[in-house]
């Protein structure tokens, strides 16, 4: 799980362009979005895309989004689970 983490705040700081943040930086229970990490709706729009690309999980809708996208923690979580199935 820890490698998953750090893979995802690799892929988050690198493919979105988040500057002045390093990987290790992020927290992994802080907010992705808004006060957290300050990501916006078309970077979720990316993330979606960006999941797929690099772990092969699907967000189906909103819904999963807001479950997925709740923190690193929420994430690394949700393509674990879905990688099992």
């Amino acid at each position: 799980m820890e490698e998953l983490k750090k893979q995802l705040k690799e892929m988050i700081v690198r493919d979105l362009k988040i500057q002045d943040v390093k990987p290790e930086e992020i927290d992994d229970n802080s907010p992705l979005f808004e006060e957290g990490l300050g990501l916006d709706s078309l970077d979720a729009v990316e993330m979606v895309v960006l999941v797929q690309k690099h772990f092969g999980v699907q967000i189906e809708d909103m819904d999963e989004g807001k479950e997925a996208f709740v923190s690193i923690n929420g994430l690394a979580k949700f393509i674990a689970e879905r990688r099992e199935k």
